[in-house]
């Protein structure tokens, strides 16, 4: 190899520098959403919060779709481009099932008479739901970019091995598993 080439291969791809900066966005806000939930703890009238048991399956969904989304990487880069499909379009799948698991488990605050938002809420469950909406939003974006891959995959007829997409999409998605993972342990210690 030339100098040249060598120098190029040290330098970080400019959209994987555009997503650690995104990233670094993102944590910035979710550090200031739940410092501001701390604070907000210290009210009189804050409620403990009782986080129903279908948020540990989004967990495990959402655990899951980090693996998958590894398996489809490591396919794409062994050229397995049938496994990298299929990989894909699981790690979308569960997404999607993490998604409306906390659609599911928001919808059990409003039958256990539990408001949200409006009149008669309480602050804590704003903050829960605010917050892991947010969440619920960069996880939707992860999985429309998991979408458009997966069709690029299927529909093109010329192979392409470039990985650096799918390294983009697969480090977000690692990414928002980890807030996920971040947030539901500080919502249950920060009772």
């Amino acid at each position: 190899m030339t100098g040249t080439m060598i120098e190029q291969r040290k330098k970080i791809h400019p959209h994987k520098f555009t997503l650690w900066v995104g990233i670094g966005s993102i944590l910035m806000m979710f550090a200031g959403l739940t410092s501001a939930y701390i604070v907000k703890r210290s009210q009189a009238s804050w409620l403990m919060l009782e986080i129903p048991i279908i948020f540990w399956y989004s967990t495990a969904a959402i655990l899951a779709s980090s693996v998958t989304v590894h398996l489809a990487l490591r396919a794409m880069k062994q050229r397995e481009l049938m496994t990298y499909r299929r990989w894909l379009v699981v790690t979308a799948v569960l997404g999607v099932l993490f998604l409306v698991l906390q659609i599911a488990g928001f919808m059990q605050f409003e039958a256990k008479d539990i408001r949200l938002i409006g009149a008669g809420s309480n602050a804590s469950y704003s903050f829960l739901l605010a917050i892991s909406g947010l969440h619920g939003l960069h996880v939707l974006g992860g999985v429309i970019a998991l979408v458009v891959i997966t069709i690029r995959a299927i529909s093109s007829s010329v192979r392409n091995y470039n990985t650096v997409p799918l390294e983009i999409v697969a480090t977000y998605w690692h990414f928002v598993d980890l807030l996920w993972i971040y947030l539901f342990i500080f919502f249950n210690w920060m009772k």
